[in-house]
Formats: C-alpha cells, sequence, structure tokens
C-alpha cells in the first residue's frame, strides 16, 4: 500500500499518467531523476524500475486491480504465495 501510494506520487511528480504514458508538458527525458525511477518501453510506456514483493498476496492484488495497474509489468509483481 505505501510502495503504490509512493509510485502514484512519482507519476505525479514526473507527468506519468496511471497506463504509464506521458502527459502532456511532462517533464520526460529531460529530468536527470526521470530515469532514476522510470524506464521508457519501446512502445513508449514508462514503467517504474522497481520491483513490488510482498509476503500478504492481497496487498499485490490491490496493486494489480489499483487505478495504476496498467503501469506495471505482471511479473513486476510477487506476492508470497508464488
Amino acid at each position: 500500500q505505501t510502495g503504490n501510494g509512493s509510485w502514484e506520487l512519482y507519476c505525479l511528480e514526473h507527468g506519468i499518467q496511471p497506463d504509464g504514458q506521458m502527459m502532456p508538458g511532462g517533464y520526460g527525458q529531460s529530468d536527470d531523476a526521470f530515469s532514476t525511477f522510470f524506464s521508457e518501453t519501446g512502445a513508449g510506456k514508462h514503467v517504474p524500475r522497481a520491483v513490488y514483493v510482498d509476503l500478504e498476496p492481497t496487498v499485490c492484488d490491490e496493486v494489480r486491480s489499483g487505478a495504476y495497474r496498467q503501469l506495471y509489468h505482471p511479473e513486476q509483481i510477487i506476492s508470497g504465495k508464488e
């Protein structure tokens, strides 16, 4: 829950929409801190440089079904049951 809230804040600060696309007027690659937090895919989507690991599967399920679910690749979210 804290991790998901942090990434929501990073997205707002760097102009990234919940689906990983850049907002018009977003910071993009010109911001040095941008590439520290996000990497850009070949399709132009910006994904977090992070892996979610939690022993409680419901926390990971909340991330998978939340507003920012399109931001993450499914392999980046690992729960204790997997």
